[in-house]
């Protein structure tokens, strides 16, 4: 397909052709081979879900056949999604009142996708679709997203935080209202809650993973900074940050502790074998007395506290705070880093540990190391080593299609994902999460050898699962699950299209990649077509494996090789390059009229002056392990 069609096909508003799901909507096509698919249809068993215990809430036994939740489908049947996104007309048309907003909203981020295999267009249409189902109404807030699927609410691990990051992309103010959800409903002692649902804040438990600072801090950049809605945030995380330390740090270690399994998400984790899901008593500041390993010293949720309060220290100065607020932000970040180090780290596995009341380590590899460099902890040299060892590592969580929540040769490794389990298969918190524990060091290429396996798997996705078989890509628990919805459409834009960064430039990236056949040799898309909006300049991205060429306003704007990242500002001006392939990428750079030579090895940066290219950071790459 040539650029000049996936033009055509981009502008004229067919973004989806085709419909290779509209014969079996509640199917799992499974591929058999390179050119064959076949439709396996579900046994009444496999299209119900029986749910007892849900993070904690008890569920009555049901199919989620013809049901609703919350606002949430739960009928596997809208599986069919790219069904009804494949004509424009039907995506406008709004199943409840808060969805003509939001609609308008996406429409004006101006992102839509094309790409010559029609599978993964059309699960990205049916992400955007399916998105609509995970916003809902609340209380007084607003829309907000909701977590989806099973899951009857907005969970602060999740849907409070690193959902509503990648959400803050397309759709701010459900974002905006969302983070804020949280700040408006805290408690007066400064407990935020750890999910919103229909009925109210809910504080059982705490739930930390993604920091609520670091999250809202990129929604700031990225949006015009708002002050107002930054200092909400503010003065809601430092009195959170205060219920912190006054109630979760019972043992004096300056370690955040756990009470339970919820604190953390980790449902079904072998990392809380025979510890209770619930705190003592269901009170967030009371661990059961009779317990002989709880409460344990968390490495997650004690880096989160680290993260949170650098973040803390970027809003103060922001909001003018005296220098000295800063400072103590970040003093307190340190504090909590060397106690993170001193308690639950393992210098000779080089792995962070829960410990637990009687000093033992409690030694689960799990996806927590993910959960800590995600919190910002380490440098570079610290960073590859977790890689060689662990991430990019075969025999330990460089599966498939990673990461798996437990380590493979852990022998509680189990990879059925078919429920709600943290004791193997791949979920797809871990796997929103995953970016930013890479791009913070620079390891673009790295990552792309995790995103490419997972956009094969999303390529045959029909029902959007919390899940991942780390073997197969087969979906798992539930459906219309928001962090999979989410995924689908960061790890598309991140790959192959424009996303705009939080940072102080405000660049935008242009990735000239394509996803890789991974599966079979089962195309997933050779070329692709990728448009978004930014400050009212209508940007638009071909990809080919010739090349790729980015348009301004309908104009050709550049021409670049492929294998290469290109870093503008918000209104197109080249800043640099990035070299985004294992291999040196060598060509030409076509910019206002320059042809300008350009060669890049992975992970480098090349920084635009002085009308030629100069590198700025070469830091070689990282390779698989086994």
């Amino acid at each position: 397909m040539s650029i000049e069609v996936l033009k055509e096909r981009l502008r004229g508003g067919r973004t989806t052709s085709g419909n290779v799901w509209q014969e079996a909507p509640c199917g799992v096509v499974k591929s058999e081979g390179a050119n064959e698919q076949e439709v396996v249809e579900p046994t009444l068993e496999q299209s119900s879900v029986v749910v007892t215990e849900v993070a904690g809430e008890s569920l009555e036994q049901s199919s989620v056949v013809g049901t609703r939740v919350a606002g949430i489908s739960a009928d596997p049947g809208n599986a069919a999604g790219p069904v009804e996104l494949g004509h424009p007309e039907a995506a406008k048309a709004p199943g409840k009142p808060s969805d003509a907003e939001v609609l308008a909203e996406w429409e004006r981020s101006g992102v839509r996708f094309a790409a010559s295999a029609e599978r993964l267009e059309q699960v990205h249409d049916a992400a955007r679709r399916r998105l609509l189902d995970c916003i809902v109404p609340t209380q007084d807030l607003g829309p907000i997203l909701q977590e989806g699927g099973v899951y009857r609410g907005c969970w602060l691990e999740s849907t409070g935080t690193i959902n509503s990051e990648l959400l803050a992309r397309f759709v701010p103010s459900v974002a905006a209202n969302t983070y804020l959800g949280f700040a408006k409903l805290q408690r007066e002692d400064g407990l935020l809650p750890y999910k919103i649902t229909e009925h109210g804040a809910v504080f059982r438990q705490i739930q930390l993973v993604t920091p609520l600072a670091r999250s809202a801090w990129n929604y700031y950049q990225l949006s015009g900074k708002p002050q107002a809605f930054l200092r909400s945030m503010y003065d809601a995380l430092a009195g959170f940050d205060r219920w912190l330390a006054e109630w979760r740090d019972t043992r004096g270690t300056g370690c955040v502790e756990a009470f339970c399994t919820f604190d953390t998400g980790h449902d079904g984790s072998p990392r809380f074998w025979h510890v209770p899901d619930t705190p003592h008593l269901g009170d967030p500041q009371r661990v059961d007395p009779h317990s002989p390993v709880l409460p344990f010293l968390a490495p997650d949720m004690t880096a989160h506290v680290y993260c949170q309060r650098l973040y803390l220290a970027k809003m103060a100065e922001a909001l003018g705070e005296p220098e000295a607020d800063a400072a103590a932000w970040r003093a307190k970040a340190k504090q909590t880093l060397d106690s993170l180090f001193r308690h639950c780290y393992d210098a000779e596995d080089a792995f962070f540990y829960d410990r637990d009341r009687q000093g033992e380590f409690v030694r689960v590899q799990s996806d927590v190391l993910l959960r800590v460099l995600a919190c910002e902890v380490g440098d570079r040299d610290f960073f590859d080593e977790a890689l060689r060892r662990y991430l990019l590592c075969t025999r330990k969580f460089f599966t498939k299609y990673p990461f798996p929540s437990i380590a493979m040769d852990d022998p509680r490794f189990n990879p059925n994902s078919n429920y709600n389990s943290w004791a193997g298969p791949t979920n797809f918190l871990s796997i929103i999460r995953t970016a930013h524990a890479f791009e913070l060091h620079h390891r673009y290429v790295e990552l792309t050898w995790v995103m490419q396996p997972l956009l094969s798997a999303m390529s045959r996705m029909t029902r959007f699962s919390q899940t991942l078989c780390p073997w197969t890509g087969d979906e798992g628990y539930t459906e219309a699950y928001s962090p999979a919805i989410l995924g689908v459409l960061d790890y598309v834009e991140r790959l192959c299209g424009i996303l705009p960064v939080a940072d102080e430039e405000g660049s935008l990236w242009f990735t000239g990649l394509v996803p890789y056949a991974m599966d079979h040799g089962t195309e997933v898309a050779e070329e692709t077509a990728y448009s978004r909006t930014v400050d009212g300049v209508a940007f638009e991205l071909f990809n080919t494996r010739e090349g790729s060429e980015i348009c301004r306003n309908g104009e050709t704007w550049m021409r670049f090789p492929y294998g290469l990242r290109v870093v503008t500002d918000r209104k197109g001006g080249l800043l640099g390059v990035i070299g985004m392939v294992s291999a040196p990428v060598t060509g030409t750079v076509k910019y206002e009229g320059r042809e300008i030579p350009v060669t890049a090895k992975g992970n480098e940066w090349l920084v635009f002056e002085n009308g030629g290219f100069a590198s700025k950071r070469d830091i070689g790459i990282v390779y698989p392990t086994y």
